[in-house]
């Protein structure tokens, strides 16, 4: 089967990796990749915000499968596009999309079907959104609705950072001019992230991890895509992943589906792990950037027939079996990030990762010949090993390999799992 992936990122390069291992697979296609993804597919270039371009392509090359990576063209509604067309994709419809889209439209549902979550209020203007916290206490989370490339969330510590992170919001600076804001309260607990493969009906279970969110060590500095991962996330036991399936996985399936959008894809839940259980904190509709990178890792099965089975809409036989050991990965960002940055600085050198790692580009092209770093985060550097110090170990050591002068990096990725494994 010939495949179509959508992207460019590390995400991307992580799915290419583990999509090129499929004996299933024929040519694999990438739109519009990037120097990494191009040692395991063909890049093409195309415009995906030109749907009819889409469509043109995967009829001239009789792709059997596009595999959607990034959250804007799923909102922008490519995978309607694609199935109106009859071509197999992986990605939720623009209506069920919304879950990542509008922040409001989630809290909303959460609401509805008693899915556990934090309190809040939506507003539409400054000013209300402004008189609403003078009688609140801090700290308070303030979420831009729409997209905001995992960079929109401000958990204000004081009263001065929640106005300031309206303003933000209002005025534009996390994407276009903010029509409407979400204001609710901090959640106390540790972070998780939950991954399921849904076909409109069901939910199977693909994995966990745990994101590091902030830019710099011990969890200080502004709020990033995300600085590294690792997975299986240890805080997560059995018993809360039971809990989190039946009280906010299901609801939200059977939810969508009463709301005439049945999720199809990959659902992607931040959770708070609280003393009173999980609590959502917002929905993804695509794999996490850095979590993918750590999950094709672990994975043992084939990724290509599960993607199909999930985009022909049906999961009812698939299991997915994964390794036991542990991933880490470790995000090699340039200096300035999550703010302004250097483009085009040059990557001296990529060190050969050897077995159980690997270098995915996240923000890489290439200039008369030579690497650059293109993005605010450029590299991730990911291992495995039977224990997250032995993986975070290895994936360091990478990294002391690397030259390029221009980046920076947390130090203490995976700490929180570190911590546990040494009890």
């Amino acid at each position: 089967m010939d495949v179509l992936l959508i992207g460019s990122g590390g995400r991307e390069h992580a799915l290419a990796w583990k999509l090129a291992q499929s004996p299933e697979l024929g040519t694999l296609y990438a739109a519009p990749g990037n120097p990494g993804i191009n040692a395991h597919a063909t890049l093409a270039t195309l415009d995906v915000a030109d749907h009819d371009a889409v469509l043109a392509f995967c009829r001239d090359k009789g792709i059997g499968l596009v595999v959607v990576g990034p959250e804007a063209p799923l909102v922008a509604g490519l995978a309607d596009a694609l199935e109106a067309a009859g071509i197999a994709v992986f990605g939720p419809s623009a209506a069920a999309a919304r879950l990542e889209g509008s922040k409001g439209f989630t809290k909303d549902l959460c609401s509805l079907h008693d899915i556990p979550t934090a309190r809040y209020h939506r507003f539409n203007n400054a000013p209300d959104a402004r008189a609403a916290i003078e009688d609140r206490g801090m700290p308070i989370v303030i979420k831009a609705d729409g997209l905001a490339a995992g960079k929109g969330v401000t958990i204000a510590e004081t009263k001065a950072d929640a106005l300031a992170a309206i303003d933000a919001c209002f005025e534009g600076e996390f994407g276009g001019p903010g029509a409407e804001i979400v204001i609710e309260e901090f959640l106390e607990g540790e972070e998780a992230s939950l991954f399921c493969l849904c076909d409109g009906e069901r939910a199977v279970f693909f994995g966990t991890a745990q994101d590091h969110k902030r830019a710099f060590d011990r969890d200080r500095g502004p709020n990033t895509g995300g600085m590294g991962a690792y997975s299986p996330a240890v805080s997560l036991s059995e018993a809360q992943l039971r809990r989190a399936m039946r009280e906010i996985i299901e609801p939200t399936m059977k939810g969508m589906r009463e709301a005439g959008a049945p999720f199809k894809g990959v659902l992607y839940a931040g959770l708070m792990l609280t003393e009173t259980g999980p609590k959502l904190i917002e929905y993804n509709v695509r794999f996490g950037d850095p979590e993918c990178q750590v999950l094709m890792m672990r994975l043992k099965s084939d990724l290509l027939s599960i993607l199909l089975a999930a985009a022909k809409g049906d999961l009812s036989s698939v299991k997915a079996d994964w390794h036991d050991d542990r991933a880490l990965t470790v995000v090699m960002a340039s200096n300035g990030y999550p703010g302004s940055y250097d483009k085009g600085t040059p990557i001296a050198h990529l060190p050969e990762p050897g077995a159980d790692a690997m270098i995915f580009h996240a923000g890489t092209g290439e200039k008369d010949g030579q690497l650059v770093a293109t993005g605010g985060r450029v590299l991730n550097v990911t291992a495995t090993g039977p224990s997250v110090r032995e993986a975070a170990h290895k994936a360091y050591e990478i990294i002391g390999e690397v030259r390029w002068d221009n980046g920076f990096w947390r130090s203490d990725i995976g700490h929180r799992a570190i911590m546990i494994e040494d009890r």
